[in-house]
């Protein structure tokens, strides 16, 4: 589905001599789409449910998001000359049936796409991608987002907001946390993940990785390469690959994934995480990354109690 965007207010027809404000509305339609199971569902972690919708700082912006039906509309803080990098975040021109129709034809993976119906993976900022997931170690959805909140308050830039709206900041860069001390990171109630944080920071800062580079490698040899950063294992790796450079392949398994994968897969089993691995890696298809996260989402949200007696960490 192309990306159709309409303003949200009527306008007429533009001239060379327009004087009018470039907008800070926009409305986006956007079939079969459930923003709040999308921004909820443990990709990012900066987005707060509002009585008026969801509001979150995203590529530096001050946003607010609100559904009605197939109309996503979106404010912002400061006029907009083009929306396009918020179609490409929220990843409005995916056309979803296409998307469901490559998943595999079991009682599974229908159960999870009829409850999660409508979940769509974003495509984040790779930086802010990669640290947050190196923050999310061994840390629940609600304790990341914490973290984060606190990061972004201490070391990001202010943002403008509308009148009546707290402060909002945006994610720090890696040269600005890159200056930084471990001391001053752990203030940031990271614990131990401070050290790797930091030592992943000053590589990116420094130019030692080049994050914007591995768009233009294919999975295989872009992920040996995240592997090589402090504090990122191939869970995160994959996270990273998934949500913020789009592979459709990579395939993030943690300890939801995976305990669903023997529930619903093995009948409760306990095969071996490598085999768990190896059969993710043919079963799920063209699209295994979106599967993984209908799955996540489903345990997750739909059969917690089937599954877990408390929410299991990241």
């Amino acid at each position: 589905m192309a990306v159709s965007s309409t303003p949200s207010r009527s306008l007429s027809a533009a001239t060379c001599a327009d004087p009018r404000p470039a907008p800070r509305e926009r409305v986006f339609r956007a079939r079969a789409y459930d923003l709040a199971a999308t921004l909820t569902s443990g990709q990012a972690f900066r987005w707060e449910a509002r009585a008026e919708g969801w509001v979150a700082v995203a590529h530096g912006r001050w946003v607010r998001l609100r559904q009605h039906g197939d109309h996503i509309a979106a404010e912002t803080a400061v006029p907009q000359t083009s929306w396009q990098w918020l179609a490409d975040y929220l990843q409005i021109g995916v056309t979803l049936d296409n998307i469901l129709a490559t998943f595999p034809d079991d009682i599974p993976m229908r159960d999870a796409s009829q409850a999660c119906r409508g979940l769509r993976l974003l495509r984040q900022d790779p930086w802010e991608c990669l640290a947050s997931f190196i923050l999310s170690s061994t840390k629940q959805i609600v304790q990341i987002r914490q973290i984060v909140a606190t990061l972004c308050q201490c070391y990001g830039t202010p943002v403008t907001v509308p009148a009546g709206e707290p402060l909002a900041y945006a994610f720090p860069p890696a040269e600005r946390l890159a200056g930084l001390s471990e001391v001053e990171l752990r203030r940031c109630k990271m614990g131990f993940r401070a050290p790797y944080l930091l030592a992943t920071a000053r590589l990116v800062a420094g130019g030692k990785c080049d994050l914007a580079d591995l768009c233009r490698l294919d999975l295989a040899a872009a992920r040996p390469q995240l592997l090589t950063l402090p504090g990122v294992g191939p869970k995160i790796a994959d996270c990273v690959l998934l949500f913020a450079f789009g592979f459709p392949t990579a395939f993030p398994l943690d300890v939801w994934v995976l305990r669903a994968l023997r529930e619903l897969y093995f009948c409760g089993k306990r095969p071996t995480t490598k085999k768990l691995k190896d059969f993710a890696a043919t079963h799920f298809g063209p699209n295994a990354g979106y599967a993984q996260q209908y799955l996540f989402h489903f345990i997750r949200t739909k059969r917690p109690k089937n599954i877990f007696t408390r929410d299991a960490q990241l």
